[in-house]
């Protein structure tokens, strides 16, 4: 029922730098690993919302106006290729992590807004998500139960990034790998949409 590629597709977008990532590794850094716990039930909750609401929004939308999925679907393409770029420009750019305590409350809003939901909802969840609700309580739950280990690898990164003792681990290595993964996912996304014109 779940397909290896929405699996793939979860990883490597959640593993992608962004707002919310790169929270967690702030986090990381200033409170260590274990406090940093705290943050992930924010982060489900904020992608369950988030995720559920552009859901159904797109699902009772398309019904009027059925290109929209197929538009949706080149727009979060576009979306993933504008965001492999920008990491791969800012590769070297030294990202600013010494932010405030990061409290629950902040997390969940960050994730809330983050962009991610919306190509999640529109691109990766399948369209039958939305019309079901077993396929969505399926696809959701295995959602949740990835973020829980990339959530622990960004606070991670931040607790490894602050202790200074991975010399091999930098943000550029990061942002390009994680780049080339994009694109390579992008493809796919925009042949199925093309594919349906």
């Amino acid at each position: 029922m779940i397909s290896w590629f929405f699996i793939g597709l979860v990883i490597t977008i959640l593993l992608t730098p962004g707002p919310t990532n790169t929270l967690l590794a702030s986090s990381g850094i200033q409170v260590g690993l274990r406090k940093s716990l705290l943050l992930i039930p924010a982060e489900a909750v904020g992608y369950i919302i988030a995720i559920t609401a552009w859901g159904m929004l797109i699902g009772k939308v398309s019904a009027t106006f059925p290109l929209l999925p197929t538009f949706l679907k080149l727009l979060s393409a576009t979306y993933i290729i504008f965001l492999a770029i920008k990491l791969w420009r800012t590769a070297n750019q030294d990202v600013v992590l010494n932010q405030p305590t990061i409290r629950p409350k902040e997390l969940l809003c960050a994730t809330l807004l983050n962009p991610k939901a919306l190509l999640f909802a529109s691109a990766i969840f399948p369209a039958a998500a939305w019309k079901s609700q077993d396929i969505y309580m399926a696809h959701m739950g295995t959602f949740v139960a990835l973020i829980l280990p990339i959530a622990l690898f960004w606070i991670s990164v931040g607790a490894m990034l602050a202790s200074k003792k991975v010399n091999w681990l930098s943000q550029a290595k990061l942002q390009r790998t994680a780049c080339v993964v994009l694109v390579s996912f992008a493809i796919p996304i925009s042949y199925s949409a093309l594919n349906n014109l």
